[in-house]
């Protein structure tokens, strides 16, 4: 039996193309291996979103071509957004790479490998709208949660994303095949759910001529077994009453949502291809707190885009004081090729995108830690996740997988990962939470 190592870069929506390709070469006979060491074939799922994902997906693909013949691996298989992104450009440059497969044409990914271990070179793609929708998974993550992907592609066309190039138009799946996959998930002992999408919010316009994440957000909460539903990636200007009421009302629903606002300045935001401005968001973000008690806020912004003043900084800069964000982070901007804002000619230079942007997290820093300190005197469900140093660790409601902080605790008795703990917070380190469990 061929054995076949994951290595997944890039954002939870990636990894769950990984976990389908995974399921598709398990059915196929393949022996999934989790030391890449021991694996004939080993699968690079890449990042092309920025210049610092991409680069790290090439130093991925390069460290296992190094390997190639050394050890058990024979078989080097780059797919997923770079190589979408980059198709033939990138098979010409890294001819050690046995398969590049398109996003279209991942579903071959199995036949791809037999061949190449028989000697044959793949280079394969496809239709983007060729990728399925649906399939089975083996989770590559804890057992305890996973992400569930609503949609596929993007229509928002930001000046300054190449999404919607590289993975297609908006797709919508159907509530049914949604809640159908819940179900598969909490069946396999997955507690926390995690709807994503390139923009959740715009979930079902496309497929039923409406706004449909409230909708699905309460089937999801009726799929026995589910204990948290958390949902990142909301547009602002798509922040219904509706969306807010279910939030609020739904008991399995973390009151935690992903606000990705991108920028203060109402000019830059235009210049974005994007809706609003430091006073439209700072209303949205009111009526979120307003209308779903002990809510915790998570944002994303960009700082540096090209033209951007001195004036237009200030803006985000007002934004980020006078919202106080519990969760956020800000990244210089990434002149990507292809986009309308790459193509500008007035390109910030790189020492001031990145200083910009450490000016923000340097504002934000404080604002952070206040949150932490004001945690002291809560009691927490916390979602134990391992151990380390003597101590446990796991999520509150507040944290989502990977990108937000711990909870530290100690517990009265042994508690496994994927159980649920109360825990008094008595303190905090930085922006960790320190807690006891009751």
């Amino acid at each position: 039996m061929v054995k076949v190592g994951m290595v997944s870069l890039g954002c939870s929506k990636n990894q769950v193309d990984a976990e389908r390709l995974l399921s598709m070469l398990q059915g196929e006979g393949y022996e999934i291996c989790a030391d890449p060491a021991q694996c004939e074939a080993v699968v690079v799922n890449t990042c092309g979103f920025i210049e610092d994902a991409k680069r790290e997906s090439i130093e991925t693909i390069l460290e296992f071509a190094q390997e190639k013949g050394r050890g058990a691996l024979r078989c080097l298989v780059v797919t997923g957004c770079l190589a979408e992104r980059y198709r033939e450009e990138l098979a010409a440059e890294i001819p050690e790479a046995d398969v590049v497969l398109g996003i279209g044409k991942n579903s071959d990914i199995a036949a791809a490998i037999r061949q190449a271990l028989a000697g044959e070179r793949v280079v394969s793609f496809g239709p983007k709208e060729a990728l399925a929708l649906e399939g089975e998974r083996v989770l590559a993550n804890p057992p305890y949660y996973a992400y569930v992907k609503v949609a596929e592609g993007c229509d928002n066309r930001c000046s300054y994303c190449a999404i919607p190039m590289i993975r297609g138009r908006f797709r919508s799946r159907t509530i049914e095949h949604i809640i159908e996959e819940v179900r598969r998930l909490a069946a396999q002992g997955v507690r926390e759910i995690n709807l994503v999408a390139q923009d959740t919010s715009r979930y079902g316009l496309d497929l039923y001529g409406a706004y449909k994440l409230p909708e699905l957000i309460r089937q999801v909460c009726r799929v026995e077994g589910v204990h948290w539903v958390r949902i990142l990636y909301c547009y602002p200007e798509r922040i219904t009453d509706q969306l807010i009421a279910v939030m609020a009302e739904e008991p399995k629903v973390v009151k935690y949502i992903d606000l990705p606002v991108q920028h203060g300045s109402g000019r830059v935001l235009r210049e974005m291809n994007r809706q609003g401005d430091a006073d439209s968001i700072l209303q949205v973000v009111r009526r979120i707190r307003e209308g779903i008690p002990g809510v915790v806020v998570r944002t994303t912004m960009i700082a540096g885009f090209p033209g951007e003043t001195e004036e237009d900084f200030g803006e985000l800069q007002r934004l980020v004081g006078e919202a106080r964000f519990q969760r956020l982070g800000c990244f210089a901007y990434s002149q990507e090729e292809g986009t309308p804002a790459g193509e500008r000619e007035d390109q910030l230079p790189q020492e001031l995108r990145r200083r910009r942007a450490d000016l923000i997290m340097e504002q934000q820093a404080p604002i952070a830690f206040a949150f932490a300190q004001s945690c002291i005197g809560k009691e927490l469900e916390i979602l134990v996740e391992g151990t380390e140093g003597g101590r446990y660790y796991g999520r509150s409601y507040m944290d989502a997988p990977d990108i937000d902080t711990r909870v530290w605790f100690t517990p009265k008795a042994p508690v496994a990962p994927g159980e649920f703990v109360q825990v008094a917070i008595t303190g905090s380190e930085e922006y960790d939470l320190v807690g006891e469990a009751r």
